[in-house]
């Protein structure tokens, strides 16, 4: 059991006493697995010493203000089941306020940063995340977004290894950049590369049900790059040869990926 208390200063217009306090009581209890957030305002009168009980509906007792004081102290799922309580609750579980410090927390250390459409809310922000946080299939916007970092495994030949700075331990690993038009490049230092053509592609199949049953990508006709996602939101490519890491870019402006809108 947590109790959180929340002291604020009021007055009452209809005690000749005007100096009161409420006391906000938010007591989480565990019933069948599930958190249950029960709300007390105790007020007090300083000056005769009485207590009394108030006891209705929370959002007209304490007010929008006072709620989002409460809400503040709900994790994110928390405050998204009070959208579900009435209009008047939605309105305020629904403010920027709240949703803007559960935004930065969200995005804390990510790699990347989804692209939203400008003037989204920070609860719609804060969906779209999570929607694209639980995304496996990458799109041509997420190769073409990132710079990828690209380094040889050791099954790979020697010679190949050996033209590898950050398999040698002399540099930092090699860079290969993916462009809207199916192309692929590199740097023009890049001993690996060799000036050759190259393109790509991204091959998704999908079995009765609508799930995926194949998803890769491929290089020319190199062997195809299954795809992984990290829990920092950054992709991986790789087969039996070498493997590709988008680097960190979530101060990108716009963000990356496909367009989420609402």
């Amino acid at each position: 059991m947590k109790i959180t208390e929340i002291n604020t200063d009021f007055k009452d217009s209809s005690s000749s006493s005007s100096n009161k306090r409420a006391k906000l009581k938010i007591v989480e209890l565990d019933s069948d697995g599930k958190e249950v957030v029960e709300i007390i305002k105790q007020v007090e009168n300083f000056e005769e010493e009485e207590k009394e009980a108030v006891v209705g509906e929370p959002l007209l007792v304490f007010g929008e203000d006072l709620m989002l004081m409460i809400l503040n102290h709900l994790d994110a799922q928390g405050v998204a089941s009070c959208l579900l309580v009435s209009h008047g609750w939605s309105d305020v579980a629904s403010s920027d306020s709240l949703w803007t410090k559960k935004c930065e927390d969200l995005w804390l250390g990510k790699a990347h940063m989804p692209r939203l459409l400008p003037g989204v809310s920070r609860l719609a922000a804060y969906s779209f995340s999570m929607m694209d946080a639980r995304r496996s299939r990458i799109m041509t916007e997420d190769l073409c977004d990132h710079v990828w970092e690209f380094r040889f495994k050791k099954e790979a030949p020697e010679y190949w290894r050996n033209l590898d700075p950050s398999w040698k331990g002399i540099g930092p690993p090699m860079l290969r950049y993916f462009h809207p038009d199916g192309s692929q490049s590199a740097d023009p230092d890049d001993q690996v590369w060799g000036g050759h053509e190259c393109t790509f592609s991204t091959v998704t199949t999908f079995v009765a049900d609508g799930n995926i049953r194949k998803h890769y990508v491929r290089i020319n006709r190199w062997p195809p790059m299954t795809v992984s996602r990290n829990k920092d939101w950054s992709w991986e490519l790789g087969n039996q040869l070498y493997w590709y890491s988008s680097t960190p870019d979530a101060t990108k402006e716009g963000g990356t990926g496909p367009l989420f809108s609402a």
